[in-house]
């Protein structure tokens, strides 16, 4: 696992979060190409979300190797997909055999368009008509972060299927994303993609998410933690949001990294009151566990000079 290009490409996804923010994307290395849009994702508690075109991805071409890059964001509407906790399917009918995959992701995924000078296309027709600036693309990588980890999925097995040569060996780099299809999507997709590196935080909610049947994540997760019970330890503030927002992920990235550190949100970053409890904490099971090898070590203790060995001193 390469930290620093997992850490690369998510700065990519960030950059498509600072878009929709209405905020200069920093780039470094990369030129922006083109703007993917969509309809937003829809919910039970914001059903006129799935009406409103927004921006949801940036394509990328690398300066120095001219490789293809499309980052894709995540949404505000995750927060209300998790709270409706009403997992529909329908058919991935941009691959036979593909199964199927979660409504809300496809529908949004199926709205995915870059709008070129040749007119408006869907992203996967869209790759051969842009107009690259340096000549000769010899990759395509995919990332995204939380719901646009899952349209990430979607986006790299439709290219695999369906787009011609360079961009139908897509590598994948996924934060946080959720479930996004069934037994048959995950199988059709292990079969197709050959490289995905699907980043979690192991306390983060929404990649457990949707948690019923039939839903199967589509490879192995690389795991992180910013909590943990044993030894105890807390590297973002014990809130959910903290556990999720790209922020986090590129922190602990970079604590895996052993490069340079990238600082948490502020409102997400340890909290020195909970780490000094921890701390005690630890120290006191330290001085248990001491506590615990002496006595194991000489299973015979002596009372009052006897040298009669006491039942049950353990």
């Amino acid at each position: 696992m390469d930290w620093i290009k997992a850490m690369q490409f998510g700065q990519l996804v960030n950059a498509a979060y600072d878009v929709f923010a209405n905020e200069p994307a920093v780039t470094p290395g990369f030129d922006v190409l083109a703007t993917i849009v969509a309809n937003d994702l829809a919910t039970d508690m914001n059903p006129l979300r799935g009406k409103q075109r927004v921006s949801i991805g940036l394509i990328f071409q690398e300066l120095g190797s001219g490789n293809a890059v499309v980052a894709i964001r995540g949404t505000e509407g995750i927060k209300e997909w998790v709270q409706d906790a009403n997992f529909g399917s329908m058919p991935f009918r941009r691959v036979a055999g593909a199964g199927c995959t979660e409504d809300g992701f496809t529908v949004m995924y199926e709205s995915m368009t870059v709008e070129l000078s040749t007119g408006v296309l869907p992203v996967v027709d869209a790759l051969a008509k842009i107009p690259w600036k340096k000549p000769g693309v010899n990759s395509l990588t995919i990332c995204g972060h939380s719901l646009g980890g899952s349209l990430a999925t979607l986006f790299a097995l439709d290219v695999a299927a369906n787009a011609a040569v360079p961009f139908n060996t897509p590598t994948v780099y996924t934060y946080a994303s959720p479930r996004t299809g069934d037994h048959d999507f995950a199988v059709k997709y292990h079969q197709t993609i050959t490289t995905t590196y699907r980043l979690v935080d192991n306390v983060d909610l929404v990649p457990q998410l949707p948690g019923i049947f039939p839903y199967r994540h589509v490879t192995d997760s690389i795991g992180m933690d910013s909590l943990t019970l044993v030894p105890p330890r807390v590297m973002l503030q014990p809130n959910p949001l903290c556990w999720h927002i790209m922020s986090s992920y590129m922190y602990l990235m970079s604590l895996s990294g052993g490069g340079t550190i990238v600082n948490p949100e502020g409102e997400c970053a340890q909290n020195t009151t909970i780490m000094a409890i921890l701390g005690k904490i630890e120290a006191e099971l330290s001085d248990l566990q001491s506590i615990k090898d002496k006595f194991t070590a000489s299973p015979r203790r002596n009372m009052g000079g006897n040298s009669q060995a006491v039942p049950g001193a353990y």
